[in-house]
């Protein structure tokens, strides 16, 4: 564990982990916390996780951990790491198992007035609409040429399905789809866990919730991303589903396979990682991309399903456009200043969020309490590698949470707040308790205040429907 004393403090808001702190350490290590949340932090592995990834070959400038940072696989959740492109790695755990999980908001023309009095409706039109479970198998069951298509085509294919909308493209991150997918190195396992399971949204974390935007705060960057208030909002979240964690699952048997021979001495085996140009990073490189894509056609598909739900309570989709989709466990190849010197950096995102100047950037927030639309900010690109938190982030395991929560209780607390939950299991609802979270509105502030994304608005939930 890596004592307080270790770290310094830059600003108010970011501290780190000098290099000298561990001397296979070859940049310091950085996180984004208030004092009270570091605290909190310390009581995990996050930071010793942090500390090991600037150990890794070819990282730049520093390891970074969001304010939402918790113990990962190798990686912390909320890491974000670059990588020369020539010199550096690539590594699973610096994406995690659920490749492009990520989240995509939704907005519709309507006021939440409107669905006064239909909320239940709501909540199980669209739990019918969107099969959600562990392994819950979808609409759609493709095999064979079919599906490379979907990972070498990502959101794009499903459009030429008639799943989606040429504007819903438009505002996905990267389009929906990385060019450098390669269905071939998917394996066969992986396939087959996936063929069905496009437009579902598993279990876990993953969740639809009807919403309304409850505060604006920059009324010109909200007008411009098409936000009112009280708008009735649909966010999703969710990822690869069972073919990204078999894609992660191959690849690491592999890398770890061939740390010898990369001359690698690694300080945990969690971070299994290969050279980027190696053909094993290669072969990981192009088969996550495919993986990425595949999750980027699940969310368009669960994106055609509400429509449909809402169609048939309301007569009409009341447009229900996309505002963005943004990935938050996911590796790009992107061009950052390094030593005042333009580089091609692997950047590794492993829940944290992409957050380009004036890009939107959806931040949820623990089940029943809130999420937010920021826009991120020029000073993201100085200093995070244009980067953000992804959400609230953990403080407490899921088997912790389902002991120390009743589901009872939790229901009728949700009830209290007038939000409708439509789940496939109390043990679900009970380890994605809010009191298993750190406090959004803390996480969302650090990020703020730090410059690297502002405030655009906050939307509280009126539905949840989770697997």
């Amino acid at each position: 564990m890596v004592p307080k004393s270790a770290l310094r403090e830059l600003s108010p808001f970011v501290r780190e982990i000098p290099r000298s702190y561990r001397s296979d350490m070859r940049v310091p290590a950085r996180v984004y916390a208030t004092p009270s949340m570091i605290e909190r932090i310390l009581q995990d592995r996050s930071l010793e996780q942090l500390v090991n990834v600037a150990t890794l070959p070819g990282i730049v400038k520093y390891a970074l951990a969001m304010p939402d940072v918790h113990e990962g696989y190798g990686f912390p959740v909320g890491g974000v790491a670059a990588f020369d492109e020539e010199e550096g790695i690539i590594s699973p755990g610096g994406i995690g198992y659920d490749i492009n999980c990520g989240v995509r908001l939704l907005c519709s023309s309507m006021q939440k007035e409107a669905l006064s009095g239909r909320l239940g409706d709501i909540g199980r039109a669209i739990y019918a609409e969107v099969p959600s479970g562990v392994g819950k198998g979808g609409m759609l069951s493709l095999k064979g040429r079919q599906l490379d298509t979907v990972l070498e085509g990502g959101a794009k294919k499903m459009l030429e399905l008639g799943y989606g909308l040429e504007a819903d493209i438009r505002r996905i991150e990267s389009g929906g789809c990385l060019d450098a997918a390669e269905a071939s190195l998917v394996s066969d396992h992986a396939k087959a866990r996936g063929h069905d399971q496009l437009g579902t949204m598993g279990a876990g974390n993953h969740f639809v919730e009807v919403e309304y935007v409850s505060a604006i705060y920059d009324e010109a960057e909200a007008a411009r991303m098409g936000l009112f208030r009280h708008q009735v909002c649909v966010m999703i979240h969710t990822g690869s589903r069972g073919l990204g964690h078999q894609v992660a699952t191959d690849s690491i048997r592999l890398m770890n396979r061939s740390l010898a021979r990369f001359g690698f001495s690694l300080p945990d085996r969690e971070l299994a990682c290969a050279p980027f140009r190696s053909p094993e990073g290669q072969d990981y490189w192009k088969a996550m991309s495919a993986a990425a894509n595949f999750a980027w056609a699940n969310r368009q598909l669960i994106t055609w399903e509400i429509r449909e739900a809402w169609k048939r309570l309301f007569g009409r989709d009341e447009g229900l456009e996309l505002l963005y989709d943004v990935a938050h466990n996911i590796a790009k190849i992107e061009t950052h200043t390094v030593g005042g010197t333009p580089k091609k950096l692997v950047v590794h995102r492993k829940g944290a969020t992409r957050a380009f100047p004036g890009q939107p950037v959806l931040i949820p927030g623990s089940m029943g309490t809130g999420s937010y639309v920021l826009s991120g900010r020029e000073e993201a690109l100085k200093e995070s590698f244009g980067s953000s938190c992804h959400g609230a982030g953990r403080t407490m395991s899921r088997t912790r949470a389902r002991k120390e929560t009743d589901a009872g209780e939790l229901l009728r607390e949700l009830q209290e707040k007038g939000i409708v939950v439509q789940a496939g299991s109390k043990e679900g609802l009970t380890e994605e308790a809010p009191s298993a979270y750190k406090d959004v509105d803390e996480v969302v502030g650090v990020v703020s205040q730090s410059g690297i994304a502002k405030k655009v608005a906050r939307l509280k939930p009126l539905a949840v429907i989770k697997g």
